[in-house]
């Protein structure tokens, strides 16, 4: 990791020092998305078996996991891996349902009622990555909400492995959020496939999911051309960790590495005002790292990964909500009384004792955040993810005999001479007793 000192850096050299390593590769990976998912809506199913064999390095007769397979994933699933998942579950579904929104009604004026009502998005497509490791934690993230929140079809996309299987673990995990569709499809042509519909994969209104920068890039594409919308983006893995001097180098050390094992495009940052943190953490990195199997893909992502010296835990938060991590850990002695002072992240760890990995598997929060400083804007998966929010109003003719009048005043300055007519031919003396003349005669 490079060590910097932020008070020496200039504009430029700060800039730089906060870049994402996807940043410098967008144009690379926006050409080479843009021509998949052309040849995905295209060619279809068969274009999809190409590109398996060409990036999966095997050739699928069935794109679709048949019961047979879901029932040998059942069978092969250690009794002690499904118990942690089936509670992971049962936390992250409590944390969920906690957090859902309700519909409401209010009376804005006498006679007018204005009410918002929830509709469950009816099909959607859920992408769990499996490249170098897979993410059976990733399909309760979205298993979960989409069941909460009734979605009438869920779709589950996964990479499949060298012998031609799904992930026997992912399997069991949409199995048990109640997702029984199943397609062995990765990359940017998952994504596709969901968006388009080919023969076999249907047509999804909303993708969801993590993944790699093309993944990431075949979201936002498919978003922008109409096809299909998307939950955020959610891209290559990061975490910036505030910490001070009484923090544990061993755990933050800990904290970076199990971050930077996800991919080498991840990205990790350690922000402190404490100089001596900073070489205890160095240390703790090179002795873990050793320790690691997956060693060389931690140690690439720790290439373009930072330790910045900061003059004051202030000016740390100043930094951190310019590059709104996707994970925050706050190692600091009282995090909580810091928490005001974050404006921009995906989700925030608070102290030594709650290490980022909780949340990636069973705290009941979800993984499943914005990256590349899309947290400014963008908020983690929730039940709200997968619904639709629908406005409704009625009016009595009481109720448009006392605010019609503003909505005329507001049409005709706006120039809308229709809107206008729209409302003023009810408030007519003339319609009105037309009006009472029908209701005389029902």
């Amino acid at each position: 990791m490079s060590r910097l000192d932020w008070a020496v850096l200039d504009a430029a050299a700060r800039e730089n020092a906060l870049q994402r390593a996807t940043q410098a590769t967008s144009r690379q990976t926006t050409e080479a998305v843009a021509d998949i998912l052309a040849r995905v809506r295209e060619g279809g199913d068969a274009v999809l078996r190409e590109l398996g064999t060409r990036f999966d390095g095997v050739t699928l007769p069935s794109l679709e996991v048949q019961g047979e397979e879901f029932d040998s994933a059942e069978a092969s699933v250690p009794a002690e891996l499904r118990a942690a998942m089936v509670a992971a579950m049962r936390r992250i579904e409590a944390f969920h349902r906690a957090g859902m929104t309700q519909p409401y009604a209010v009376e804005t004026a006498p006679g007018v009622v204005c009410e918002r009502v929830i509709r469950p998005i009816a099909r959607v497509g859920l992408y769990v990555p499996a490249g170098s490791a897979p993410l059976p934690s990733t399909a309760f993230m979205l298993g979960v909400p989409a069941k909460l929140a009734g979605c009438r079809e869920t779709v589950l996309c996964t990479p499949p492995r060298r012998d031609g299987t799904a992930d026997p673990a992912v399997l069991v995990a949409a199995r048990l959020t109640g997702v029984s569709r199943v397609f062995k499809l990765g990359g940017a042509q998952a994504i596709a496939a969901m968006a388009f519909g080919t023969e076999s994969v249907p047509t999804c209104d909303k993708l969801f999911g993590p993944g790699n920068a093309y993944v990431t890039e075949a979201k936002q594409q498919v978003a922008q051309s109409g096809a299909a919308a998307i939950d955020m983006p959610a891209g290559p893995s990061e975490v910036l960790v505030i910490a001070d001097s009484g923090a544990n180098p061993a755990f933050v050390a800990a904290d970076l590495l199990s971050q930077a094992e996800h991919g080498p495009d991840s990205q990790v940052l350690l922000l402190s005002d404490n100089a001596d943190l900073l070489s205890r953490v160095e240390a703790e990195l090179a002795e873990q790292l050793a320790q690691l199997p997956r060693a060389e893909i931690a140690r690439t992502s720790l290439l373009r990964s930072r330790l910045i010296l900061v003059q004051s835990l202030e000016q740390a938060f100043e930094i951190s909500n310019t590059y709104a991590p996707e994970h925050l850990i706050l190692a600091l002695r009282e995090p909580r009384a810091w928490l005001d002072r974050v404006q921009a992240a995906g989700s925030v760890f608070l102290g030594d004792w709650t290490p980022e990995a909780l949340g990636d598997y069973c705290s009941g929060t979800n993984h499943v955040l914005p990256t590349n400083g899309a947290a400014r804007a963008y908020s983690g998966v929730s039940v709200a993810s997968f619904q639709n929010f629908v406005s409704v109003q009625s009016a009595t003719r009481a109720g448009i005999d006392a605010i019609g009048p503003d909505a005329v005043t507001m049409a005709e300055a706006e120039g809308l001479d229709a809107h206008a007519n729209a409302v003023s031919l009810r408030l007519s003396p003339a319609v009105a007793r037309q009006d009472d003349r029908r209701e005389a005669r029902g």
